[in-house]
């Protein structure tokens, strides 16, 4: 049974979504599933952007039936050739063998590398400002590299003013029949996800990210239709805004996140301590972690969200316990910067990992670590809590302080 909805008098969507898969790119746990986009302007030539994964092909081929009711395939816009929207270009040629591709040479030379179908009589390539008309559209192809391939590419509609975002706007979680922001409470239901969608898959390339912006910003565009998550049709600066922010590596909030690695309790009742000290001194907007129960996904994503972050971790095997490790190694991975850090360690015979701990911080762009590392020895003594009391009073001194 087909599932579309239309979105223009002449745009359909066509995608499905997907509640069995338990990790995005087998890596990011999706606890309320993920849509895969697809859509299909008819014109006088009929265009579909963008196929789906593998797991929504009987749904996808359904759809894409159903809108063209008997209509040949003139075009496939190819804009990202990752195998969740591009899985489906080979089944797509069989039952349409008339379609041409249309997409730029690094994602032609793509296709050739994950399909054995023979595309060269059927390629039009494109590239940076070319256009295609399909009658009373007309498509503009923006190149975006490296948002988050080195192919990807974005397609502009000028006639409707719609931007095909490829990955770029998108979002974890899955459509309820609401396919548009405007339909659900985005903040409350999808905010956090969609966060944690661009820090994970695109919050590495911001310098990109920054370039595709400026190129949007001439474009007069009043949708966009991403490749995950709702399509944007009002308040589109605001979520362009969040994208910006994140780009730029810049806190979305002033607050501090706290996330402790601790094995027996004690590095956790620190970090504990440490929260009520800033709570008791006006810090309203405090979030607290326990790595070892939490992705690190979801941990990196707060880690760009907000401006200060506390680190605790106990000494393991002589370095850093494990969870806390992998969380810096991958903000490291995602090139976090701009951020103020705090530093608290626990070891019962040589703390080893707070001085660790800050020597993958140093290699980070724009990370302060602010004061001394504390170091507590098995647990914290009644002594020590003038060590946590200066480390609070120095965070509270540098929390108006924004990072040029």
């Amino acid at each position: 049974m087909h599932n579309t909805r239309p979105i223009t008098n002449d745009l359909h969507y066509v995608g499905a979504s997907d509640r069995k898969l338990a990790l995005f790119e087998n890596v990011y746990p999706i606890p309320k599933g993920v849509s895969y986009n697809s859509y299909l302007l008819l014109d006088e030539k009929t265009a579909l952007l963008d196929t789906a994964d593998v797991a929504v092909a009987e749904q996808f081929f359904e759809n894409v039936a159903h809108v063209l009711a008997g209509r040949q395939l003139d075009y496939l816009v190819v804009n990202h050739m990752e195998p969740d929207h591009c899985a489906l270009i080979e089944g797509l040629l069989l039952r349409h063998p008339e379609v041409k591709i249309v997409t730029n040479a690094k994602a032609a030379n793509m296709i050739r590398q994950f399909f054995n179908v023979n595309i060269d009589d059927r390629l039009h390539i494109v590239a940076e400002g070319d256009t295609l008309c399909t009658g009373r559209h007309t498509l503009a192809f923006v190149m975006a590299p490296m948002v988050h391939w080195p192919e990807a590419m974005m397609t502009y509609d000028t006639t409707d003013k719609v931007l095909f975002s490829a990955d770029a706007f998108g979002s974890f979680g899955a459509l309820n029949g609401n396919i548009y922001a405007d339909e659900m409470n985005f903040d409350r239901d999808c905010l956090d996800e969609a966060r944690r969608y661009y820090i994970n898959i695109v919050g590495k390339y911001g310098v990109q990210v920054q370039s595709v912006l400026k190129k949007a910003a001439t474009l007069d565009i009043q949708m966009i239709c991403p490749l995950h998550g709702p399509i944007w049709r009002e308040n589109l600066g605001y979520f362009i805004g969040k994208y910006d922010t994140w780009s730029k590596y810049e806190p979305e909030e002033h607050g501090v996140v706290i996330i402790y690695g601790s094995i027996y309790g004690h590095t956790a009742a620190a970090a504990e301590k440490m929260a009520s000290l800033l709570a008791e001194r006006g810090i309203k907007g405090i979030a607290m972690y326990d790595a070892s129960h939490t992705h690190v996904s979801q941990l990196v994503s707060e880690c760009f969200r907000y401006s200060h972050v506390v680190l605790a971790a106990s000494t393991y095997n002589a370095g850093i316990y494990t969870p806390i490790e992998n969380l810096l190694l991958d903000l490291k991975a995602h090139n976090w910067q701009r951020r103020m850090v705090a530093i608290i360690e626990n070891g019962t015979w040589a703390a080893q990992s707070g001085k660790q701990m800050r020597t993958i911080l140093e290699q980070m762009k724009e990370i302060i670590v602010l004061g001394e590392n504390i170091s507590l020895k098995s647990a914290m003594k009644e002594e020590q809590l003038a060590d946590l009391n200066t480390l609070a009073d120095l965070m509270i001194a540098n929390f108006n302080i924004e990072l040029q």
